[in-house]
């Protein structure tokens, strides 16, 4: 199974096909990528600002249309336009350099229509902020379908460049809520709002906000405390097993796409070793831990490895990666699955060309990533498989 192969380059390529898993037309996926092919061959960091300007030419005019439909009444109709604005907007800004023009109001617009967008068509979706330290963790919260009292939940973390809403759109929460397990989708430090909005750099010691999420996951009347599990995708995939392994209140957890060793990761992107996830990459990482230049962001993420902590986890645990990942290298999901030495149940997921999701978090196909992990969480924290 292929990825959407559109651009000459893989970074642009991964944008489009997360697009179109999230729920874009093709038609609007080409009517906004024509335009750019002769841009995206003088390669990847070239020709986003153009990128970006394809892209909110068309989440503009959709935007246009929902408006014309909510004017009518017609909310349901309008809904639909306004997530795929969203969509738009927000992978548009995903590809710019940091800094760069019209990026930070781009986002805005991206996070406006969604919520808008979620509330017209009625999905099971609300938006939330946690208290950390003097600042927040923002949240997109979905409960689980048909369970009376308390549910079990599952807390899903953001990779390096992606954001809640994309967690969202990556149908995970939906697979979930009807197994009857809630899910809260969460922009923990270094990623979308929190971020962008509120400027809280990563770090490698995610317990730090791990549990502040947990005890506000644990506290809400519809969520049973004994039965949370966490996961994450792509970069998520070190931070999931390091919360897991740190916070042992956490009664389950899975990766979608192991992430064992990614300081290791960027000397190998240093000597160009592996694919980049977005244009403008070591900008992109400065930024994202707060570095002020290649030498502070080394030394920033060097704790960004999971020896000596996969040990610790005394839980199911799940490790699923793609075969063919270009990005992160099939070894670190077995460097991962070696070391749950203590978890009592353990498993490594390896999709293949036979299915499917061979790509790095299964950008050339999400349905089974996100069916095999909802059913894990369904096995393991007590939800419905039928």
């Amino acid at each position: 199974m292929a990825m959407f192969d559109y651009f000459p380059n893989y970074v642009w390529n991964l944008s489009v096909s997360i697009a179109m898993a999230s729920g874009a037309e093709l038609g609007e996926i080409m009517d906004m990528c024509q335009p750019l092919l002769a841009k995206a061959e003088t390669g990847e960091d070239a020709g986003t600002v153009e990128f970006m300007r394809e892209w909110m030419k068309v989440a503009d005019k959709l935007v246009e249309l929902a408006n014309e439909d909510e004017a009518k009444g017609r909310l349901l109709s309008a809904g639909p336009k306004l997530q795929r604005a969203a969509l738009y907007y927000l992978t548009a800004e995903r590809m710019q350099a940091h800094g760069s023009a019209g990026r930070l109001e781009t986002f805005r617009k991206g996070l406006a229509c969604f919520l808008k967008g979620t509330e017209f068509t009625g999905e099971d979706v609300t938006r939330h902020e946690i208290p950390y330290g003097d600042k927040t963790i923002p949240v997109l919260y979905t409960r689980a379908i048909g369970v009376e009292g308390p549910a079990p939940a599952v807390v899903y973390l953001n990779g390096l460049d992606s954001n809640k809403e994309l967690l969202y759109w990556s149908r995970l929460p939906q697979e979930l809520a009807k197994r009857g397990i809630s899910c809260l989708c969460v922009d923990q430090p270094g990623t979308g709002e929190s971020l962008r909005l509120q400027g809280l750099p990563a770090t490698w010691k995610s317990e730090d906000w791990g549990t502040p999420v947990y005890d506000w996951l644990a506290e809400r009347g519809d969520v049973d405390a004994a039965r949370i599990g966490v996961t994450g995708i792509s970069l998520g995939g070190y931070y999931a097993p390091r919360v897991c392994a740190n916070e042992p209140r956490y009664a389950s957890g899975a990766v979608w796409g192991a992430n064992h060793n990614w300081a290791e990761v960027q000397q190998k992107r240093l000597k160009r070793e592996g694919q980049n996830p977005v244009p403008h990459y070591w900008q992109h990482v400065q930024w994202v831990f707060g570095a002020s230049d290649m030498d502070d962001f080394l030394e920033k993420s060097a704790g960004m490895n999971l020896n000596g902590q996969m040990e610790k986890i005394k839980v199911p645990f799940l490790v699923t990666h793609g075969a063919r990942d270009r990005q992160i290298g099939l070894e670190y999901a077995h460097q991962s699955y070696d070391q749950l030495v203590n978890s009592p149940r353990r498993e490594l997921k390896i999709f293949t060309d036979r299915e499917g999701g061979v790509e790095h978090v299964g950008a050339d196909n999400m349905s089974f990533g996100r069916s095999y992990i909802a059913d894990w969480f369904a096995e393991t924290l007590g939800g419905r498989l039928s």
